[in-house]
């Protein structure tokens, strides 16, 4: 994902700043992670107060393989697929990303 359509599906945030890590890229508003762009997926960030709401809207947890073949869980999510044809309920889920990196500190 170019950094254009990066900036365009943030838009309803606000400025955004794009980073180069490990394989992909880190999404960050006002100096917090807010998302991750991994093989081409781009992840939101969530929590304990905001995960429901992804798993309920259908959104998948980033999890990976970890030592002796363990899944690990990341506090990522996948975007919800009716997000991407409504700029309004994007905006809802990348301000809940925020949210969350904020209550992270």
């Amino acid at each position: 994902m170019d950094a254009a359509a990066i900036e365009e599906m943030f838009q309803g945030l606000g400025p955004v700043t794009i980073k180069r890590m490990f394989g992909g890229k880190g999404i960050y508003h006002l100096g917090r992670i807010i998302a991750i762009e991994l093989r081409g997926e781009m992840l939101l960030k969530a929590d304990e107060v905001s995960s429901a709401e992804f798993a309920e809207a259908g959104a998948s947890q980033w999890v990976y393989e970890g030592k002796k073949g363990t899944p690990v869980k990341m506090p990522y999510w996948s975007i919800p697929d009716d997000a991407f044809d409504d700029p309004d309920l994007m905006a809802r889920w990348v301000r809940l990303a925020y949210e969350a990196a904020l209550r992270a500190g």
